[in-house]
């Protein structure tokens, strides 16, 4: 059946708070433990096991998203938001009550499982409920949750820990979970459920699993927990491309594949998808690697290097904000995010080229042009990916696209770390008091990390440039 939007305004907003609480929930979730680490560590006695409770979270949330796009379209989007929803409180009243970091590992992998596919299953149902025209506006709410996340999960949680206890970084999901569960339960049960009759393809579901999880688990472990030349990640990586390429074989050949090759086969879902995929990874890898540079380098405490990243997290939801309002009402609306982005790009190559110059001014105005330029990326790739699939593909596409850009995060925060600490890695950790020869080691460090974040500027650049310009209809597609 086919869903109709609210008639109300008040109660579309509702809708759109409800919504807005279910993703909050998932991108909170990625960045309010960062903080709280070594305080988890010290009182669970098991500091060494730290990372599982990053990394459990990160598989279980990557490879579950394709799926939950798959489930939306086959069960209807309500039902498997709230599995969603229920799966990640219950998640988190089992991190909050883990007396081992071995518990609290499993119980982030649950909240993994709940969590992964909430930001897609709200941006299916907002296209379920707004034109193709409309909904660029729309995206640039969701854009703002994220940033909010990226800028308060940390200071929550690095608060939380410090002055009261670490679980209430786990607690404060219960009242926002459910808050979601009655807003969207209420709102979305008075409209007709849309459900397309797709079968599950549960083998291509595994192999996706084990190919994602085994590379998410390679770029999470490689160069901190293990030597990239290490056997064990060595393994992961190559039990990954057997699984990737097994899995690119069940696509060719199941009866309907998790991700059909309807999908993967139009060009415009493909650009989107890189384009997207090398934006989102540019800016998520700045905002893990330059607190260290802001530390190290400008002398900033922890409180402060997280305070400067205020003006690249606004001007990424400035960027949305203007790029996905003006889709409604200028027919060539590409031109927004390719001006940001052949901005970002230019601003990322200045940075690299006199890093050992440039003021702190300077170099946060230049990083702040790159995240305009990702902000005004993300609606326009959204959208268009949404435009161009049939309705019954709607959840797929939007899951699938989602599932990319994490996968391509995951690659770029990888790289970005290994770049930043590769030369003064053991300079900065071993030494009380950072001598100057470190911090020029860790500049030179960052001129190759600025040079990688000019590249993949310029990838989203070009693939935003290849992507097809198709008008947005004006009507919701049934």
């Amino acid at each position: 059946m086919t869903a109709a939007a609210p008639k109300a305004p008040a109660e579309f907003r509702q809708v759109m708070v409800g919504l807005g609480l279910a993703m909050l929930l998932s991108a909170l979730d990625q960045t309010i433990v960062v903080t709280a680490m070594p305080t988890i560590g010290a009182d669970l006695g098991d500091p060494q096991n730290l990372p599982w409770i990053v990394t459990a979270y990160l598989v279980a949330a990557t490879v579950v998203t394709p799926l939950y796009g798959k489930f939306a379209d086959v069960y209807g989007r309500r039902i498997v938001l709230l599995v969603g929803v229920t799966t990640f409180i219950v998640g988190s009243i089992a991190c909050a009550l883990a007396p081992t970091m071995a518990a609290l590992a499993v119980a982030r992998l649950v909240q993994g499982l709940g969590g992964g596919g909430l930001i897609s299953l709200a941006q299916t149902i907002v296209a379920d409920l707004v034109s193709p025209r409309e909904r660029g506006r729309y995206q640039t709410y969701f854009a703002a949750v994220f940033i909010t996340s990226s800028v308060a999960g940390p200071a929550l949680g690095g608060v939380f820990a410090q002055y009261l206890h670490w679980s209430l970084i786990f607690w404060i999901n219960l009242p926002l979970g459910l808050a979601a569960l009655l807003i969207t339960n209420a709102r979305l049960k008075r409209l007709p459920e849309r459900r397309h009759p797709h079968k599950v393809d549960y083998p291509g579901a595994l192999l996706l699993v084990l190919a994602s999880g085994a590379m998410v688990l390679a770029l999470g472990w490689g160069g901190s927990r293990y030597a990239w030349a290490s056997a064990p990640i060595l393994a992961l990586l190559c039990g990954s491309a057997l699984f990737w390429s097994l899995f690119a074989w069940r696509v060719r050949v199941a009866e309907e594949p998790l991700i059909p090759l309807r999908i993967l086969g139009l060009r415009i879902v493909r650009d989107a998808i890189f384009s997207s995929a090398a934006g989102l990874g540019a800016f998520v890898g700045l905002s893990v690697v330059m607190p260290i540079y802001f530390e190290v380098v400008a002398g900033l405490s922890a409180r402060d290097s997280g305070l400067v990243l205020i003006p690249l997290m606004c001007a990424t939801v400035i960027g949305a904000t203007l790029s996905g309002r003006l889709m409604a009402v200028i027919r060539h609306y590409k031109i927004v995010p390719l001006l940001g982005l052949g901005v970002g790009t230019l601003a990322a190559a200045v940075a690299a080229w006199r890093v050992d110059s440039l003021s702190f001014l300077a170099l946060n105005t230049l990083l702040t042009l790159v995240t305009f330029g990702v902000g005004a990326m993300l609606p326009v790739a959204t959208v268009s990916v949404q435009n161009a699939v049939l309705a019954r593909d709607l959840g797929t596409a939007t899951a699938t696209t989602q599932f990319f850009r994490q996968l391509g995060s995951a690659a770029v925060v990888a790289l970005f770390g290994a770049l930043a600490l590769g030369g003064g890695r053991a300079a900065l950790i071993e030494e009380t008091t950072v001598s100057p020869e470190s911090v020029h080691t860790l500049i030179m460090s960052f001129r190759l990390v600025f040079s990688a974040l000019a590249l993949c500027m310029a990838l989203s650049f070009i693939f935003m440039a290849r992507m097809e310009e198709r008008p947005l209809t004006g009507e919701r597609r049934h």
